[in-house]
């Protein structure tokens, strides 16, 4: 005996999801290629300092949408130039307060920054 009187739906049916893989409608088309450029972009690596640890992040030419102000030489990082995102790992007020304070520096201004305390 059928739990319910309803009469089953069909797959081709308006609004059903079908038993494709991923749990996805039919007619939803190939799943979207994944971008290793970006994906490895976003990831945060450490790095220690005589001036303490960062998180530094690597921004892609083809993810800088704004103009940010390096910190290293004062000069403009225009959208579309890849740089770093760089904020305090070990921020007095915690790691939240050190990401509210990151801040965007051309790749050659943050590897030459340690030169200074040498």
């Amino acid at each position: 005996m059928p739990r319910s009187n309803r009469p089953r739906r069909t797959n081709t049916g308006r609004g059903a999801a079908g038993n494709a893989p991923g749990g996805r409608k039919h007619g939803a088309g190939p799943a979207p290629e994944l971008d290793l450029e970006r994906a490895r972009a976003g990831i945060a690596r450490r790095e220690s300092a005589p001036d303490g640890d960062w998180m530094v992040r690597t921004m892609t030419a083809r993810n800088a949408e704004k103009t940010y102000i390096c910190p290293g030489c004062s000069t403009a990082v225009p959208p579309g130039i890849a740089h770093l995102v760089v904020w305090a790992d070990d921020h007095l007020f915690g790691a939240a307060a050190g990401l509210a304070e990151r801040r965007h520096w051309h790749t050659n201004c943050w590897t030459s920054r340690n030169f200074r305390y040498r």
